[in-house]
This record gives C-alpha cells, structure tokens and sequence, in this order.
C-alpha cells in the first residue's frame, strides 16, 4: 500500500512530528518531503516506502482505501 500526501500530514500530527523530524527518521529530503506533502510532485516508490517505514515505527497504522477512504491511527498500546 502506498501513502498519500494527506496521509503524510495527518500521520505526523498525530505523532506530533515535524518534517523535519520525519526527515531524519526516513533518512529523505526535507525538500522531497515539503514537494510531496503539498502534492507537487509524488516520490518514487522507495521513497514512499521510506516514509511510511519510519512513520510505522514510530507507532502509525495506515487504514487503506476500504470505501470511506484512506486514513491513519495510532497503534494500540
């Protein structure tokens, strides 16, 4: 399952991340990720894969398209 850029966001916010912060865990650009989140430009897929890797680690659960639309929670402790 790929991420969206909303997705991006939201995961952040409910870790209370910046981009910055997702940047040094994915280990990708602070650029590439600005360009993705505001949907200018969609990364390649190890890119993606990067980014919702680290985002996953640190506790997000990706809910995929299941006719409500995508979304994100927080792992269940």
């Amino acid at each position: 399952m790929t991420i969206s850029d909303a997705q991006s966001r939201a995961a952040r916010a409910l870790i209370g991340w910046s981009r910055e912060d997702l940047a040094n865990a994915s280990n990708v650009s602070l650029r590439t990720i600005v360009d993705f989140e505001r949907a200018a430009r969609e990364p390649h897929a190890a890119t993606l894969a990067a980014l919702r890797l680290a985002l996953e680690a640190a506790g997000v659960v990706f809910i995929a398209e299941n006719g409500e639309g995508p979304g994100v929670r927080l792992k269940r402790k």
